[in-house]
């Protein structure tokens, strides 16, 4: 099993959770972020006062699918969230070695 964790642009969020449906992903976590890459933040014009705003909005999905859905899902996103300008996010792959899910005790991909 793989878990995918993808920082995307707040905006792009739609697009790829309708990307990830159309594969047939079922389940995700959406975590709100903050945080800054190559682009270092950008400054801000507040009352007449400029300011460094350093951590930029960013949305996380978490998502955890069996070994063979990992590269549908990563090109899903990959194509639903880029814009081809900086600042549009990462996508991190790792292994899950265990699943259980609460309510019935389904362990591995069974638990998915």
């Amino acid at each position: 099993m793989k878990k995918i964790e993808a920082i995307i642009k707040p905006f792009k969020l739609d697009e790829v959770k309708a990307a990830l449906a159309e594969i047939g992903i079922q389940g995700m976590t959406l975590t709100e972020v903050k945080g800054f890459g190559r682009q270092k933040g950008h400054t801000e014009l507040y009352r007449g006062a400029e300011y460094v705003v350093d951590f930029l909005p960013k949305s996380k999905l978490e998502i955890v699918v069996g070994d063979d859905r990992a590269a549908d899902v990563v090109s899903a996103i990959t194509k639903s969230a880029g814009t081809g300008k900086i600042g549009d996010g990462k996508i991190f792959v790792s292994t899950i070695d265990e699943v259980v899910r609460i309510r019935t005790g389904e362990q591995g991909e069974e638990a998915l």
